[in-house]
C-alpha cells in the first residue's frame, strides 16, 4: 500500500486541506513563468494525419515551425498553424516572453471522440464509419529563461 503523507504544522496536526492548497498555489506563483500552452480540442482531423505534422516542428525554433507549417501542403498544418499562434500570443500576452526565444517544446496529438456512422451495404448488411476527432497540444517554452533557471538550480 501507499503512504499518504499529510501536512503537518508545528505542534503535529493537520494542516486544513484548503490552506495546504493555498500555500502550494502561492508557491507555484512565485516561480517564474517559462513556458505558455495552448489547446484546440475536438478538431475534426484524424490524429495519424495530424500526428505527422506536429513531428515535424517539436524542438523547433517557433519562427523555424511557423515556416515549416506555411509551406506544408496538408490540412493539418493550417490546423496546427493556429494553435502554435495562440501559444505564442499566451506566451507573450501572459507571461511577457520574448517571442524570439520561444520553441515548440511539446507538441501531441490525442484522440477525441469517435462520431460513428452506419454506412449501407449490399444484402443487408452495414459498416461503420468512424469519424476521429483530435485534441491538438502545443506547448511553447523560453530558451533564454531556461537556461538561466538551470544556472541557477547547480
Amino acid at each position: 500500500m501507499y503512504k499518504i503523507t499529510v501536512p503537518r504544522r508545528e505542534d503535529g496536526k493537520r494542516v486544513k486541506r484548503s490552506v495546504y492548497h493555498r500555500q502550494r498555489k502561492e508557491e507555484e506563483a512565485k516561480k517564474p513563468k517559462i513556458e505558455a500552452r495552448a489547446v484546440a480540442k475536438y478538431i475534426r482531423i484524424s490524429p495519424r494525419k495530424a500526428r505527422s505534422t506536429i513531428n515535424a516542428i517539436r524542438g523547433k525554433n517557433v519562427n523555424e515551425a511557423f515556416a515549416i507549417l506555411t509551406f506544408s501542403p496538408k490540412k493539418a498544418a493550417r490546423i496546427i498553424y493556429k494553435v502554435l499562434q495562440s501559444a505564442v500570443a499566451n506566451a507573450v500576452n501572459n507571461f511577457g516572453l520574448e517571442e524570439d526565444n520561444l520553441y515548440v517544446a511539446e507538441a501531441y496529438v490525442n484522440d477525441g471522440p469517435r462520431f460513428k456512422r452506419i454506412w449501407p451495404r449490399g444484402r443487408g448488411r452495414a459498416d461503420i464509419i468512424l469519424h476521429r476527432y483530435s485534441h491538438i497540444t502545443v506547448v511553447v517554452r523560453d530558451r533564454e529563461k531556461e537556461k538561466e533557471l538551470l544556472k541557477e538550480e547547480r
